[in-house]
């Protein structure tokens, strides 16, 4: 009996399993399989997951049902499934904000992000249209461990701090070309347009074996788009309740077997807000556009090439509420205005069809016309550079080989380019060099980069940097990497610090400043963990960086001076970051990120050694990102953010503002709505908890310091009854931007 009975079980099992629909299908992207991707049926816990050929087979239950198929490095696919089938096939798209991302910044050649030796961040635009910005400075504060930095009150400088290392450090590319350096770095961020990126790759830690001085905290590439990828018309226009305006446009043609790419960018911000009622603009006004071409030549012989020019024009102002063009330059109201004029050339070109060999090219010129108060500050720089590589896989290595020259013409009206009989010095810099580097696959597993540099420089002579890498992969979803390198970085004086560039300070310069080294250590760690209704992608890094002969600032000696000099000492940047990512497939994306630092310098000798810690760099900060997508009425909210723990501020002596400032955090909600696949409108709110910084300005009320005026005599000197502790007016104490919450409403339309 109990043997018949385990034969009728046998038989009902197998005709219940006659009668159950199976869905087989293969899932691939680019005509290539996708293994262990995720096959789920939408609002159940019933999955599988292709096999190493992309093939999976599911069993249907019964009705309609719709497929959720997701893959680490994709967008996820959503498809209706009303009948069985067995020939089912799904395509994925590419998803550059996620893991499988393409990169070069690390090692000049395309590889996929978790195979490259050197880690590297990327980010897709669509990763900043969460919290949409009208240029790549604001965006950035959604990146963890990158700390875009207002300087200045009044005219808003800024700059990039990585790892809490000063903007100096950050070495800004263009489609891999050194475009925004030196006097750039001021304003030139504000320039670049969001609607040209492409992708934005980020590297930590010094990169100068392959771009050379100013890449020593680390590297953002900016890669723009490829004319051939972009639709006949993109329009992305938003406004806020402050006034300001933004409005990107771009468009692609194609001739002939040549595409093009057209771009216009322009901002406008004209209200006089005053939200702390000083008298002082509380984010300065500003008109710019900027304009964008690049080309993609197809040739028959293979020998293909690109070129691209931008244009920027900028006119910004900050200053007291009266202030108007006719008082720029004169005593009678404060203001400081800023002209900016700037073109670039960008492109590279193959000269061989068979092995990668490249000739890459770019100049820029800009002119900075300002006055701070009635300082004036009149800049020129032209940068000029070129560069031959090539790449040549030999076995199990593939090398990497470059002979870049870069010359830099700069001129201005101050003591920087002053000889010493008080004449003009333009600063000239010629700097030829070549590198190296050896990636070597050792196993399956393990792969190590070896990278040296040499530098010539016209000033200070020879220099050489070196990096090596070593990566260890178990298997896809492990990834252990250890980098170090050297780094070195060459004066640029009045890009230095923002506070050189106005006219609340003095300029000394004690000695003849002399390059910075910096040697660089880091660990990281990438994890991927796949589930069965999305995946989580884990990176955590420790980093540590020593610096000899760091340029330093001294604000304290003498309240109306900037004393310029190479430390006495040594500098160390330290910390840990770790990054999630997750994505799940009711909608769910979580992107967040924490960052604790210790960066400081020491001073002295070591009986008597002084350690002060680095001003505008809190050791703890936060990201994060949380969106939200309905699967059916495709409405998406995000809310986004960044927190700051409390961080040193330039005070003067007896402040009575604090040294260090609160905990704060700024954030922002968006919803937005697609209708179709060519219309999207979005509107939020930015700095939802209407975080305010107090008291930024010190005397704004006597911004020219007069003598015989209320904080001094007719000799200078500080009043005693109005003035005790001897202040001048000050616009560096900053820690975030004095703008209050704002609503904001935008439109994006593509017509393909």
């Amino acid at each position: 009996m109990k043997a018949l009975a385990l034969i009728i079980v046998w038989f009902a099992t197998l005709a219940g399993f006659a009668q159950t629909n199976l869905i087989k299908g293969t899932v691939t992207s680019k005509g290539e399989p996708v293994p262990f991707a995720n096959v789920l049926v939408e609002g159940t816990a019933h999955g599988t997951s292709t096999n190493e050929d992309g093939e999976f087979v599911l069993e249907q239950p019964a009705g309609k049902i719709t497929l959720v198929i997701s893959g680490i490095g994709y967008k996820t696919l959503r498809k209706e499934i009303t009948s069985p089938t067995t020939s089912l096939q799904l395509e994925l798209t590419e998803n550059v904000a996620e893991l499988e991302a393409v990169v070069v910044t690390g090692t000049m050649k395309e590889v996929t992000k978790m195979n490259s030796p050197i880690p590297v961040e990327v980010f897709a635009p669509s990763f900043f249209l969460k919290n949409p910005t009208p240029n790549i400075f604001e965006a950035l504060s959604l990146v963890n461990g990158v700390q875009p930095q207002i300087n200045c009150n009044v005219c808003n400088t800024g700059d990039i701090h990585i790892n809490g290392l000063e903007g100096p450090y950050t070495m800004i590319l263009i489609d891999g070309m050194p475009i925004v350096s030196s006097l750039a770095t001021v304003y030139g961020l504000s320039g670049i347009p969001n609607s040209l990126v492409k992708r934005m790759e980020i590297v930590k830690g010094p990169a100068s074996t392959l771009y050379g001085s100013e890449a020593v905290g680390g590297v953002i590439n900016i890669i723009t788009k490829e004319p051939g990828s972009v639709p006949k018309i993109k329009l992305d226009a938003f406004g806020t309740s402050v006034g300001e305006y933004n409005l990107d446009l771009a468009s692609g043609i194609k001739v002939g077997k040549s595409s093009a790419l057209f771009g216009v960018n322009y901002f406008n911000y004209n209200q006089k807000r005053d939200i702390n009622q000083d008298n002082f603009t509380d984010v300065t006004l500003q008109n710019r556009i900027s304009f964008f071409n690049k080309w993609s030549f197809y040739r028959p012989s293979g020998k293909n090439f690109s070129l691209a020019g931008r244009y920027v024009n900028e006119n910004r102002w900050g200053g007291e509420l009266q202030w108007t063009d006719a008082f720029r330059g004169s005593d009678q109201i404060y203001g400081e205005s800023i002209y900016t004029n700037r073109a670039e050339l960008i492109g590279n070109y193959q000269l061989n069809s068979n092995t990668p060999i490249f000739i890459d090219y770019s100049y820029n010129y800009h002119l900075q016309d300002s006055y701070y108060g009635v300082t004036k500050y009149y800049a020129q720089q032209h940068v000029a550079f070129t560069q031959l590589r090539m790449n040549k896989k030999l076995g199990n290595h593939e090398l990497l080989a470059g002979i870049p020259i870069r010359y830099m013409h700069y001129d201005d009206n101050t003591i920087g380019t002053a000889n010493s009989n008080g004449g003009n010095q333009p600063d000239v810099t010629f700097l030829p060099g070549i590198f190296v580097q050896d990636e070597m696959t050792v196993t399956s597993s393990f792969t190590t980069l070896a990278g040296l540099r040499y530098d010539r420089h016209n000033v200070h002579s020879n220099i050489l940097t070196p990096r090596l890498s070593l990566k260890y992969s178990p298997n896809a979803n492990n990834t252990l990497r250890l980098t170090g390198g050297n780094g070195y970085r060459v004066v640029n004086l009045f890009t230095e610090d923002h506070a050189a560039l106005t006219g609340s300070r003095d300029v000394e310069i004690r000695n003849d400043l002399k390059p910075e080294q910096s040697w660089n250590l880091n660990l990281n760690y990438a994890r991927n963990i796949i589930l069965r209704d999305g995946f989580v992608n884990f990176d955590a890094s420790l980093f540590y960086t020593y610096f000899t002969n760091k340029i330093v600032g001294d604000f304290l000696t003498d309240p109306n001076k900037i004393i310029y000099d190479n430390l006495d000492g040594y500098a160390i940047s330290r910390g840990l970051t770790i990054n999630t990512d997750m994505a799940f497939a009711n909608g769910l994306k979580v992107i967040s990120g924490v960052t604790w630092m210790d960066v400081f310098q020491v001073q002295g000798s070591e009986a008597n050694e002084i350690k002060v810690p680095q001003l505008q760099a809190p050791k703890f900060s936060g990201t994060f990102t949380v969106s939200y997508t309905t699967p059916k009425s495709n409405v998406t909210f995000d809310l986004t953010g960044r927190v700051y723990g409390p961080m040193h501020l330039p005070v003067v002596a007896n402040d009575f503002r604090p040294a260090m400032s609160p905990w704060f955090g700024l954030l922002n909600f968006q919803v937005s709505k697609s209708f179709g696949s060519n219309l999207e409108v979005y509107a939020g709110v930015k700095n939802l908890l209407n975080f305010i910084p107090k008291d930024p300005l010190l005397h704004p009320d006597d911004p020219f310091d007069r003598p015989g005026g209320k904080y001094f005599d007719a000799n200078g000197a500080p009043r005693p009854d109005t003035n005790p502790n001897g202040y001048n007016f000050d616009t560096t104490y900053n820690y975030a931007q004095l703008q209050g919450a704002k609503m904001q409403l935008g439109v994006r339309w593509t017509i393909e």
